[in-house]
C-alpha cells in the first residue's frame, strides 16, 4: 500500500525541522511526502526545500491564498492544492508541521489497515507537553481521529468526496466514513507529541465558527447545545458555548449551505444521539 502524507504549513519554521525529522527517521518509509508552504513569511519553505534536496520522495510546493484568517478553510485549501500534485497512493494523509511522530507510526498504520479491509481512517493519540510531562490532549475523545493526523484509505476518502472546506472538517470526514461502512480506529499505544496546544491564538470569530460547522452538519440545535457545552467543558472556555450558539443561528437565519445532505444528517444525528444515550445509560 503506497502511502501519501499532504502536510499545509504556513510559518511553521519551529516545529517543521523536528516534524520532519520524524518522517525521515521512520521504520516505514512515505511513499511520498508534499509540504505546501501556505503564503509563510517565515523560513518555512527553505526548511522544507532543505529536506525536498535530500530525500526524493519528499516535495515542497508553494500555494498563494487568501490573507483573511480562516480557520479551517485555508489548511483544506492548501491540502486540497498538494492533492493535485500527488502520484498514485492508497493511504493518504493529512498531518500537521508541529507534530512529531514515534519512529513506528507508518509501519503500524500500515499493519492496521492491511488486517482490517473496513479500516477507512486511523490514527495514533495526540500528546502535549504539560510540566516536563507528554499528557493526552483532552479536547476531544480519544476514539476521535484528530485534524493534524488524519490518515485515510483511498476508498474512504472517495466515497467521502474529499475534505469540507471551513471549521467542522475534522469532524464530518469520522461522520461521513461511518455513514458510507467504514470503521475508523485511534491506537492509544501510538503517542504522537503535538507541539503546539489546540486553539492558540483562537479568536472569538473562530468560535462561532464551531457553531456554523454544527449547523453545517446538521445537528439540529438539541444536539449542538450539548457538543458546544462539552468543548466548553473539556476548555474550560465558556466563550466557545456562547459564541458558539450565535454562531449556528447565524448561519441558520442566512441558510448557509450545509456540509451534508439530509440522508447524512439523518444518520449523523442518529449516531450522536446513540453515543450520548450510551455514556448516560
Amino acid at each position: 500500500m503506497r502511502i501519501c502524507i499532504i502536510i499545509p504549513a504556513h510559518n511553521e519554521e519551529l516545529y517543521l525541522k523536528d516534524c520532519l525529522d520524524s518522517f525521515v527517521a521512520q521504520t516505514h518509509l512515505a511513499d511520498e511526502l508534499i509540504i505546501v508552504d501556505d503564503d509563510s513569511t517565515d523560513s518555512t519553505y527553505a526548511i522544507a526545500s532543505d529536506y525536498a534536496q535530500k530525500y526524493a520522495w519528499i516535495r515542497v510546493l508553494k500555494h498563494e491564498s487568501s490573507k483573511e484568517h480562516a480557520p479551517g478553510a485555508k489548511v483544506v485549501q492548501a491540502f486540497d492544492f498538494g492533492l493535485q500534485h500527488a502520484k498514485s497512493y492508497d493511504l493518504l494523509g493529512k498531518f500537521d508541521a508541529d507534530i512529531i511522530l514515534p519512529d513506528n507510526y507508518f509501519e503500524t498504520m500500515l499493519n492496521r489497515f492491511q488486517s482490517d479491509w473496513k479500516l477507512g481512517m486511523c490514527s495514533g493519540i495526540l500528546h502535549i507537553k504539560r510540566e516536563n510531562r507528554w499528557v493526552y490532549e483532552n479536547i476531544a475523545d480519544k476514539n476521535h481521529i484528530r485534524g493534524p493526523i488524519k490518515l485515510y484509505h483511498r476508498a474512504c476518502f472517495e466515497k467521502m468526496n474529499g475534505l469540507r472546506i471551513g471549521v467542522g472538517w475534522d469532524t464530518v470526514d469520522v461522520l461521513l466514513a461511518q455513514y458510507h461502512g467504514f470503521e475508523t480506529y485511534v491506537d492509544e499505544n501510538i503517542v504522537v507529541k503535538h507541539l503546539r496546544p489546540t486553539g492558540q491564538g483562537y479568536r472569538s470569530k473562530g468560535y462561532q465558527k464551531k457553531g456554523e460547522a454544527l449547523y453545517k452538519m446538521r445537528y439540529g440545535l438539541p444536539l449542538a447545545k450539548i457538543a458546544l457545552f462539552k468543548m466548553t467543558w473539556q476548555s474550560q472556555n465558556p466563550l466557545i458555548y456562547f459564541q458558539g450558539i450565535q454562531g449556528y443561528l447565524k448561519a441558520w437565519s442566512t441558510k448557509k449551505p450545509r456540509f451534508v445532505n439530509h440522508h447524512e444528517g439523518k444518520f449523523i444525528r442518529k449516531l450522536r444521539w446513540k453515543g450520548i444515550f450510551k455514556k448516560l445509560f
